[in-house]
């Protein structure tokens, strides 16, 4: 209890600037919003209320896009599925749990998880719930479904695969959780018949699906200092996958290029980032720990640009909308960054309780956003 009462307060700290130590609060504050000029602006197309959103907690419950439809999940356990074009409600369903991640769409199914460690599974079409079943604990990432199999990882360092038709558990991969991590956990890729998952060991490693066996593991941060604070090095920030190479970033670690093909390190850089990593047709984009947004090399991993203005906002990861970069920040706002030096060109303000879940491009112009309050929006781009 001590041990997950410290680790959700440093996750506090880190989102907020709170200082955990001591009374005086000598963290530095959020840089405050400057004039900018404004070359975009995004337009709302329709808004959706998912209800109570977060419910005051920290958790990244981004919507899913699958076809024409929306599926996005509120903490009070509903779920519900809208048209992309319009906003309509196709079906809301009440699942009965604490939902505390997106939701997984895929093989006809819409996975919701939990914090007291339930998974559920809906229906896509109707969203009446086909099962429910037990995983090792807190979800905190998005599940996945392959070819029949449910893949699900949990903040206890375990993956789990389950039988979609009926949930029968087909096999579970454990590693070690440190003394100390971030409350949080990446969402594991299926690429091939691979899974591919961080842990909080600053790892990633490639599972086959059918079996969980392991078929490579790469080092995005090896764990240093004298305390265990100085040694937390999870791999909370969503990998990415382009061109058979995998993106991947740790907290106090490094982001690295890694082959698909054999799990090599192609380059590396350090990087400390919880919040999220995108990729672009030339770049590699990354929200850091202190919300300063980097623009590195895709080939080499060079530093092309930097954006400071944002600091201390608590960032999303960021999100690739047609030529430029949105993230959103604690306030509530989504910025418009351009590519070429990462200057402001654009912002709107969707949720006065803040944006937690990283953005998601639809169709390469249109973003969806959902605000800690509940508020779902589609916006379209519209350069001025």
């Amino acid at each position: 209890m001590i041990r997950q009462l410290f680790v959700l307060l440093l996750a506090a700290s880190l989102i907020s600037g709170c200082s955990l130590f001591g009374s005086k609060d000598n963290a530095e504050p959020p840089a405050a919003l400057k004039a900018f000029k404004k070359r975009a602006e995004l337009r709302e197309l329709w808004s959706y209320s998912t209800g109570d959103g977060t419910d005051g907690q920290f958790l990244k419950l981004v919507p899913t896009v699958v076809g024409e439809r929306v599926y996005v999940g509120d903490r009070n356990g509903s779920v519900a599925a809208l048209e992309l074009e319009s906003g309509k409600l196709i079906w809301r369903s009440k699942t009965g749990i604490a939902i505390s991640a997106g939701v997984g769409v895929g093989g006809g199914l819409v996975l919701a998880g939990s914090s007291e460690g339930r998974l559920v599974a809906l229906d896509a079409e109707t969203g009446k719930q086909r099962w429910q079943a037990e995983v090792p604990s807190e979800v905190l990432s998005v599940p996945q479904v392959y070819e029949g199999v449910v893949v699900v990882q949990t903040v206890d360092g375990s993956i789990s695969a389950l039988d979609a038709e009926n949930a029968e558990r087909l096999w579970i991969y454990d590693r070690s959780v440190p003394v100390l991590t971030l409350r949080g956990t990446s969402t594991p890729l299926v690429d091939g018949g691979v899974v591919i998952a961080g842990f909080a060991s600053g790892k990633m490693v490639a599972l086959d699906a059918r079996s969980g066996r392991e078929v490579w593991n790469a080092p995005v941060a090896v764990p240093h200092g004298r305390t265990e604070l100085q040694r937390i090095v999870d791999v909370d920030a969503d990998p990415v996958i382009n061109r058979g190479i995998l993106y991947a970033a740790s907290y106090q670690g490094q982001l690295v290029a890694v082959s698909l093909q054999d799990g090599r390190v192609l380059w590396k850089r350090d990087m400390s980032t919880y919040a999220g990593i995108a990729v672009d047709d030339t770049q590699v984009l990354v929200s850091d720990a202190d919300s300063d947004v980097w623009a590195i090399e895709r080939s080499t991993g060079r530093s092309l640009w930097k954006q400071s203005e944002l600091r201390r906002r608590a960032l999303t990861g960021p999100a690739v909308i047609a030529d430029y970069i949105a993230v959103g920040d604690f306030e509530g706002y989504v910025h418009l960054l351009m590519p070429r030096d990462g200057s402001i060109g654009g912002r709107i303000r969707v949720d006065s309780d803040g944006i937690q879940a990283t953005p998601v491009t639809v169709s390469g112009d249109r973003l969806l956003v959902l605000g800690a309050g509940g508020k779902l929006v589609l916006y379209q781009l519209a350069a001025l």
